[in-house]
């Protein structure tokens, strides 16, 4: 069968767009409605939302039961509660969320300061060959 749609694209006798063969089924024109409707990510929850499942779970609630009523998953809640517990000290088995955030700013100052390496690193081979093809001054009398 694949050799059969091969051969039909091959001779160039098949309309891509009314194209349609026994035993086939078009899924291309279905990816492309998915990904044209599909989001690739959502948007994050408001701080106060995150802040009010977080309660909730402390007061007794399940991250279960949570996401069964609200639309966070339970282990986006799980991970909710365990962000507070170390921004507040009571676990150590990963970044506060200021270490979080320092870490991104030092990530982002490590990033700008390669580039500004290169560029002067480039800047310095070019000022180095020009200085080379230029001759000096006085050496010819």
């Amino acid at each position: 069968l694949l050799d059969q749609r091969y051969h039909c694209f091959r001779a160039g006798s098949v309309d891509l767009e009314n194209w349609s063969c026994p035993s086939f089924v078009d899924t291309l024109g279905v990816r492309r409605k998915e990904e044209a409707t599909m989001p690739k990510t959502h948007r994050p929850y408001a701080p106060e939302f995150r802040q009010q499942m977080v309660e909730l779970v402390q007061s007794g609630r399940t991250p279960e039961e949570l996401a069964l009523e609200y639309e966070p998953s339970a282990a986006a809640i799980r991970n909710w509660v365990a962000q507070q517990e170390r921004d507040a000290g009571r676990r150590e088995d990963g970044l506060s969320s200021d270490e979080r955030q320092e870490l991104r700013r030092l990530r982002r100052e490590n990033k700008q300061l390669r580039i500004e390496r290169d560029i002067l690193k480039k800047a310095a081979a070019w000022f180095a060959r020009e200085s080379d093809s230029i001759p000096e001054r006085g050496s010819s009398s």
